[in-house]
Protein backbone atom coordinates (compact mmCIF):
# COMPACT_ATOMS: atom_id res chain seq x y z
CA UNK A 1 0.00 0.00 0.00
CA UNK A 2 1.35 3.20 -0.80
CA UNK A 3 0.79 6.80 1.73
CA UNK A 4 1.33 10.45 0.64
CA UNK A 5 3.29 12.66 2.71
CA UNK A 6 1.85 16.10 2.38
CA UNK A 7 1.34 18.62 4.47
CA UNK A 8 -1.95 17.37 5.83
CA UNK A 9 -2.34 16.82 9.62
CA UNK A 10 -3.55 13.18 9.29
CA UNK A 11 -0.74 11.67 6.75
CA UNK A 12 1.38 10.87 9.85
CA UNK A 13 -0.83 9.09 11.01
CA UNK A 14 -1.82 7.39 7.70
CA UNK A 15 1.65 7.09 7.10
CA UNK A 16 2.91 4.30 10.14
CA UNK A 17 -0.25 2.30 8.97
CA UNK A 18 1.33 1.75 5.26
CA UNK A 19 3.25 -0.70 3.90
CA UNK A 20 4.94 1.65 1.29
CA UNK A 21 5.02 5.26 1.62
CA UNK A 22 4.39 8.01 -1.17
CA UNK A 23 7.49 10.56 -0.13
CA UNK A 24 8.72 13.89 -1.65
CA UNK A 25 11.60 13.32 -4.01
CA UNK A 26 11.97 16.50 -6.06
CA UNK A 27 13.89 16.88 -9.54
CA UNK A 28 15.54 13.83 -10.53
CA UNK A 29 14.28 10.21 -11.44
CA UNK A 30 14.17 7.52 -8.79
CA UNK A 31 14.49 3.72 -8.39
CA UNK A 32 12.24 1.15 -6.76
CA UNK A 33 12.68 -2.53 -5.77
CA UNK A 34 9.51 -4.60 -5.08
CA UNK A 35 9.34 -8.33 -4.45
CA UNK A 36 6.36 -9.61 -6.28
CA UNK A 37 4.60 -13.26 -6.30
CA UNK A 38 4.37 -14.68 -9.89
CA UNK A 39 1.61 -16.38 -11.21
CA UNK A 40 4.18 -19.57 -11.20
CA UNK A 41 4.40 -19.11 -6.61
CA UNK A 42 7.68 -17.98 -7.37
CA UNK A 43 8.87 -14.41 -5.99
CA UNK A 44 10.77 -12.08 -8.14
CA UNK A 45 12.08 -8.47 -7.91
CA UNK A 46 10.74 -5.94 -10.06
CA UNK A 47 12.34 -2.56 -10.17
CA UNK A 48 10.72 0.42 -11.05
CA UNK A 49 12.55 3.66 -12.57
CA UNK A 50 11.13 7.14 -12.94
CA UNK A 51 11.99 9.99 -15.14
CA UNK A 52 10.40 12.80 -14.68
CA UNK A 53 12.47 14.99 -17.15
CA UNK A 54 11.80 12.53 -20.06
CA UNK A 55 8.33 11.81 -18.56
CA UNK A 56 8.68 8.01 -18.74
CA UNK A 57 8.65 4.85 -16.35
CA UNK A 58 10.27 1.39 -16.48
CA UNK A 59 9.51 -1.70 -15.07
CA UNK A 60 11.66 -4.91 -15.13
CA UNK A 61 11.78 -8.16 -14.22
CA UNK A 62 12.72 -11.81 -14.41
CA UNK A 63 10.47 -14.75 -15.04
CA UNK A 64 11.46 -18.18 -13.40
CA UNK A 65 12.09 -19.15 -16.94
CA UNK A 66 14.92 -16.96 -16.57
CA UNK A 67 12.86 -14.41 -19.39
CA UNK A 68 13.84 -11.09 -18.52
CA UNK A 69 10.39 -8.77 -18.92
CA UNK A 70 10.96 -5.09 -19.48
CA UNK A 71 7.86 -2.45 -19.77
CA UNK A 72 8.32 1.22 -20.81
CA UNK A 73 5.98 4.00 -20.71
CA UNK A 74 6.56 6.82 -22.32
CA UNK A 75 3.94 9.24 -21.45
CA UNK A 76 5.43 12.02 -24.03
CA UNK A 77 4.63 9.88 -27.16
CA UNK A 78 1.56 8.27 -25.72
CA UNK A 79 3.53 4.81 -26.16
CA UNK A 80 4.02 1.58 -23.90
CA UNK A 81 6.45 -1.18 -25.29
CA UNK A 82 7.18 -4.47 -23.76
CA UNK A 83 10.58 -6.50 -24.33
CA UNK A 84 11.20 -10.14 -23.76
CA UNK A 85 14.46 -11.64 -23.45
CA UNK A 86 13.72 -14.94 -24.01
CA UNK A 87 16.69 -17.62 -23.37
CA UNK A 88 16.72 -19.66 -26.68
CA UNK A 89 17.51 -23.61 -26.18
CA UNK A 90 20.84 -24.23 -28.32
CA UNK A 91 20.40 -27.94 -28.50
CA UNK A 92 17.34 -27.18 -30.53
CA UNK A 93 19.36 -24.87 -32.73
CA UNK A 94 18.26 -21.64 -31.17
CA UNK A 95 20.19 -18.42 -30.08
CA UNK A 96 21.28 -17.97 -27.04
CA UNK A 97 18.46 -15.94 -26.55
CA UNK A 98 15.59 -14.38 -28.58
CA UNK A 99 14.51 -10.42 -28.23
CA UNK A 100 11.00 -9.70 -28.91
CA UNK A 101 9.08 -6.40 -28.77
CA UNK A 102 5.90 -4.92 -29.07
CA UNK A 103 4.84 -1.50 -29.37
CA UNK A 104 1.50 0.64 -28.57
CA UNK A 105 -0.53 2.97 -27.68
CA UNK A 106 -0.72 4.29 -24.23
CA UNK A 107 -3.69 5.66 -22.44
CA UNK A 108 -2.95 8.05 -19.79
CA UNK A 109 -5.42 5.97 -17.31
CA UNK A 110 -2.81 2.96 -17.54
CA UNK A 111 -0.24 3.06 -15.11
CA UNK A 112 0.26 6.78 -12.65
CA UNK A 113 1.85 9.38 -14.03
CA UNK A 114 6.07 9.85 -14.05
CA UNK A 115 6.14 12.70 -11.50
CA UNK A 116 4.02 10.49 -9.04
CA UNK A 117 6.22 7.51 -9.60
CA UNK A 118 9.38 9.23 -9.18
CA UNK A 119 7.98 9.97 -5.29
CA UNK A 120 7.52 6.69 -4.14
CA UNK A 121 9.33 4.94 -1.60
CA UNK A 122 9.15 1.39 0.25
CA UNK A 123 8.43 0.95 3.80
CA UNK A 124 8.84 -2.77 3.99
CA UNK A 125 10.90 -3.95 1.29
CA UNK A 126 10.82 -7.63 2.51
CA UNK A 127 7.39 -7.73 1.92
CA UNK A 128 5.79 -10.02 -1.06
CA UNK A 129 3.23 -7.72 -2.91
CA UNK A 130 0.25 -9.19 -4.43
CA UNK A 131 -2.08 -6.63 -6.87
CA UNK A 132 -4.82 -5.22 -5.05
CA UNK A 133 -6.83 -5.44 -8.68
CA UNK A 134 -6.11 -7.99 -11.88
CA UNK A 135 -7.48 -6.55 -14.68
CA UNK A 136 -8.13 -8.57 -17.85
CA UNK A 137 -6.35 -10.05 -20.20
CA UNK A 138 -5.85 -8.27 -23.22
CA UNK A 139 -5.78 -10.02 -26.96
CA UNK A 140 -3.37 -7.64 -29.55
CA UNK A 141 -2.63 -8.99 -33.10
CA UNK A 142 0.41 -7.41 -34.16
CA UNK A 143 -0.03 -7.52 -37.97
CA UNK A 144 2.75 -5.24 -38.36
CA UNK A 145 6.86 -4.69 -37.98
CA UNK A 146 8.18 -1.72 -37.12
CA UNK A 147 11.64 -0.48 -38.96
CA UNK A 148 14.64 0.06 -36.18
CA UNK A 149 15.86 2.83 -37.51
CA UNK A 150 13.01 4.88 -38.34
CA UNK A 151 11.43 3.79 -34.77
CA UNK A 152 12.62 7.45 -32.93
CA UNK A 153 9.88 8.59 -34.71
CA UNK A 154 7.16 6.63 -32.22
CA UNK A 155 9.43 6.81 -29.46
CA UNK A 156 13.25 7.48 -28.51
CA UNK A 157 13.61 4.49 -26.25
CA UNK A 158 12.46 1.99 -28.71
CA UNK A 159 16.26 2.04 -29.95
CA UNK A 160 17.63 1.68 -26.78
CA UNK A 161 15.55 -1.60 -26.09
CA UNK A 162 14.85 -3.11 -28.88
CA UNK A 163 17.15 -4.75 -31.48
CA UNK A 164 15.72 -7.38 -33.34
CA UNK A 165 11.71 -8.05 -34.42
CA UNK A 166 9.58 -4.85 -33.28
CA UNK A 167 5.56 -5.34 -33.91
CA UNK A 168 2.58 -3.53 -33.48
CA UNK A 169 -0.97 -3.44 -34.24
CA UNK A 170 -2.89 -2.20 -37.70
CA UNK A 171 -5.39 -0.44 -35.60
CA UNK A 172 -2.26 1.36 -33.79
CA UNK A 173 -0.47 2.00 -37.21
CA UNK A 174 -3.67 3.92 -38.69
CA UNK A 175 -3.03 5.80 -36.11
CA UNK A 176 -0.11 6.84 -35.60
CA UNK A 177 -0.33 7.67 -40.10
CA UNK A 178 -3.38 9.66 -38.90
CA UNK A 179 -0.59 11.43 -36.32
CA UNK A 180 1.71 12.01 -39.05
CA UNK A 181 4.26 9.81 -38.52
CA UNK A 182 6.44 8.49 -41.88
CA UNK A 183 4.55 5.14 -43.26
CA UNK A 184 7.96 4.04 -44.32
CA UNK A 185 8.54 3.12 -40.79
CA UNK A 186 5.83 -0.08 -40.91
CA UNK A 187 5.74 -3.05 -42.87
CA UNK A 188 2.50 -4.91 -43.24
CA UNK A 189 3.31 -8.89 -42.19
CA UNK A 190 2.23 -11.55 -44.43
CA UNK A 191 -0.73 -12.59 -42.06
CA UNK A 192 -2.91 -9.78 -42.43
CA UNK A 193 -3.21 -10.65 -46.85
CA UNK A 194 -2.81 -14.34 -46.62
CA UNK A 195 -3.98 -15.49 -43.11
CA UNK A 196 -6.07 -18.88 -43.88
CA UNK A 197 -2.33 -20.28 -45.71
CA UNK A 198 -1.06 -20.06 -41.84
CA UNK A 199 -1.97 -22.11 -38.58
CA UNK A 200 -1.26 -21.17 -35.11
CA UNK A 201 2.57 -21.75 -34.21
CA UNK A 202 0.82 -24.80 -32.12
CA UNK A 203 -0.35 -26.58 -34.48
CA UNK A 204 2.13 -26.65 -37.05
CA UNK A 205 4.42 -29.85 -37.07
CA UNK A 206 7.38 -28.45 -39.45
CA UNK A 207 10.09 -26.56 -37.68
CA UNK A 208 10.58 -24.61 -40.82
CA UNK A 209 7.14 -23.18 -41.77
CA UNK A 210 5.54 -19.92 -41.32
CA UNK A 211 3.12 -19.77 -38.51
CA UNK A 212 0.95 -17.50 -36.03
CA UNK A 213 3.11 -17.16 -32.90
CA UNK A 214 1.59 -15.87 -29.46
CA UNK A 215 3.21 -14.76 -26.71
CA UNK A 216 1.97 -14.03 -23.56
CA UNK A 217 3.33 -12.19 -20.79
CA UNK A 218 2.21 -10.61 -17.52
CA UNK A 219 3.29 -7.35 -16.02
CA UNK A 220 2.36 -9.00 -12.04
CA UNK A 221 2.09 -5.81 -9.86
CA UNK A 222 2.57 -1.59 -11.12
CA UNK A 223 0.90 1.65 -9.84
CA UNK A 224 -2.31 1.87 -11.78
CA UNK A 225 -4.18 4.54 -9.83
CA UNK A 226 -3.60 7.49 -7.47
CA UNK A 227 -5.67 7.23 -4.24
CA UNK A 228 -6.79 10.82 -3.11
CA UNK A 229 -7.74 11.61 0.67
CA UNK A 230 -9.41 14.07 2.28
CA UNK A 231 -8.27 15.94 5.28
CA UNK A 232 -10.01 17.11 8.58
CA UNK A 233 -9.40 20.97 8.48
CA UNK A 234 -12.49 22.26 10.79
CA UNK A 235 -14.02 22.88 7.24
CA UNK A 236 -17.29 20.76 6.08
CA UNK A 237 -15.26 20.30 2.75
CA UNK A 238 -11.97 19.94 4.10
CA UNK A 239 -8.56 19.40 1.58
CA UNK A 240 -7.85 16.63 -0.97
CA UNK A 241 -4.31 15.22 -1.38
CA UNK A 242 -2.38 12.32 -3.01
CA UNK A 243 -2.43 9.53 -0.08
CA UNK A 244 -1.10 6.42 -2.37
CA UNK A 245 -1.93 4.05 -4.97
CA UNK A 246 -3.68 1.23 -6.60
CA UNK A 247 -1.63 -1.65 -7.57
CA UNK A 248 -3.00 -3.69 -10.55
CA UNK A 249 -1.34 -6.72 -12.69
CA UNK A 250 -1.97 -7.12 -16.24
CA UNK A 251 -1.90 -10.18 -18.41
CA UNK A 252 -1.31 -9.56 -22.39
CA UNK A 253 -1.62 -12.04 -25.77
CA UNK A 254 0.25 -10.76 -28.78
CA UNK A 255 -0.14 -13.03 -31.79
CA UNK A 256 2.23 -12.08 -34.84
CA UNK A 257 3.58 -14.04 -37.89
CA UNK A 258 6.97 -15.89 -38.01
CA UNK A 259 8.65 -17.29 -41.31
CA UNK A 260 9.62 -20.41 -39.17
CA UNK A 261 8.17 -22.43 -36.47
CA UNK A 262 11.65 -22.23 -35.34
CA UNK A 263 11.29 -18.59 -33.63
CA UNK A 264 8.21 -19.77 -31.39
CA UNK A 265 9.42 -22.92 -29.94
CA UNK A 266 7.58 -22.05 -26.33
CA UNK A 267 3.86 -21.93 -28.20
CA UNK A 268 4.27 -25.90 -28.26
CA UNK A 269 3.18 -25.72 -24.71
CA UNK A 270 0.21 -23.68 -25.22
Amino acid sequence: MFAGCTSAPSVRTLARLCALVLMVAVGFGSELRVRVRLSDGLVTEEILEADSERDSISLEFKQGDGTLITFVADFKQEVKIFRALILGELERGQNQYQALCFISRLSRNEIIPSESMARLRQKNPHVIRLAEERKGLEQLTMGSAVNLSRAWQLSSHIHNMCSEAIYTSESDVKYWLQKGVDSSIFEVLPQTTEAPSFQACHSTKDLWQPCLCTYGLRLEWYPCLLKYCRSRDGTAKGTTYKCGIRSCSKGYHFTYYVPQKQLCLWDEET
